[in-house]
């Protein structure tokens, strides 16, 4: 788990001192490149050709986008096919930068095929809960990675317990995160799939703990810290204040 962390940091750490000209960020992003693996780069290839071809055809994206009016009439297909689609190439950018930048954690922890069963399994968790929240709007339209990408964030950040994101440690920003999108589900202020994010944030976390059962003792902590925003996000739902 986390002394796999160390170690590529060890060997940057040795490489940046006796390199100097080589920067330390440098060789822990060359590192991670060398994790980067054929599932991965297929996952971020479908979504930019999906993407894509929505950006062009917008019968296309109108046919596979999430709508919950469609998929409650039986077009189950897109609960699924919504994750490759994307509003536009920034979306698309930032999700799949996003991607790129946490996958390693995930496949140097737990390998390929593990990798791959938290990316779609936190794809569905993203969409049922989005479903379960938006079940009476028939309107209601999303799309995007977003769900399946916060899953594998959440699994980095659950075996990489010392990783900083934007300068603060992994578990604060995800509890942040989660708390600013229950904020977001509960003012229903923008365009943000902000339940899709949530769902996805608890596949990551539900799959991962299933995987690695030992983090519970070995990172206590970081377990119950990422469990508070879930546990507010159904006690308010309960309550039917979101």
């Amino acid at each position: 788990m986390t002394k796999n962390f160390y170690k590529y940091k060890a060997i940057a750490n040795y490489i940046s001192r006796h390199f100097p000209q080589i920067t330390k960020s440098v060789c822990i992003f060359t590192i991670k490149l060398a994790f980067m693996n054929i599932f991965l780069i297929a996952i971020i290839a479908i979504n930019c050709l999906i993407s894509f071809k929505g950006f062009n055809d917008l019968e296309f994206f109108r046919k596979y986008e999430f709508h919950v009016g469609s998929i409650r009439a039986g077009e189950q297909i897109r609960m699924f096919s919504s994750a490759f689609l994307h509003v536009d190439i920034a979306h698309l950018a930032f999700n799949m930068l996003t991607l790129f930048l946490f996958a390693p954690y995930v496949i140097f922890n737990l390998g390929a095929i593990s990798f791959l069963f938290l990316y779609f399994g936190s794809l569905i968790f993203g969409n049922l809960l989005t479903m379960l929240f938006h079940k009476n709007d028939y309107s209601y339209r999303a799309v995007g990675a977003s769900g399946a990408v916060m899953g594998i964030v959440y699994a980095g950040i659950l075996l990489e317990p010392n990783l900083e994101i934007y300068f603060m440690p992994g578990y604060i920003f995800g509890i942040i995160y989660l708390l600013y999108s229950i904020y977001g589900m509960k003012a229903k202020s923008d365009n943000i799939g902000h339940t899709a994010h949530f769902g996805g944030a608890i596949g990551g976390y539900i799959i991962t703990l299933s995987q690695v059962p030992r983090m519970f003792t070995e990172n206590t902590m970081t377990v119950v810290l990422l469990a508070i925003p879930i546990i507010i996000l159904f006690v308010m739902a309960k309550m039917g204040k979101i």
